[in-house]
């Protein structure tokens, strides 16, 4: 088997997550995140649909992470984002991050919006 190494470029993926934080460029980030392929923008969560419809057209896929467990995002929610065009994948917030990070890493149009574990 061969292992290569993530190339990020200048794109910034998760670094780490652990019990109600995670951490982007070394930076601790508390509560719901969303990163894109140039940082972390503001998110309160799945009642935040505003946030994640400005990505229209900048991403292809988005990634929400449910917390520790995966599980339905809300309806509602997931229709409107199809609606404008988004691809949605829910999981467990720890596999959206990693996902988000492979993909990222093969210059892939991504963004993750996860609850903290």
């Amino acid at each position: 088997m061969e292992v290569n190494e993530m190339s990020f470029n200048d794109a910034v993926p998760v670094d780490g997550y652990g019990p109600g934080f995670f951490r982007v460029a070394n930076q601790v980030f508390n509560g719901p995140l969303l990163l894109t392929s140039t940082g972390v923008l503001p998110w309160r969560g799945m009642d935040d649909p505003d946030a994640l419809l400005a990505l229209v057209g900048q991403i292809d896929v988005l990634f929400v992470g449910t917390g520790a467990e995966i599980a339905h995002i809300p309806a509602d929610l997931r229709s409107t984002l199809e609606e404008a065009g988004l691809g949605v994948e829910a999981m467990s917030s720890p596999s959206a991050c990693r996902t988000f990070n492979v993909l990222l890493s093969e210059g892939r149009r991504v963004a993750v919006a996860a609850l903290p574990v």
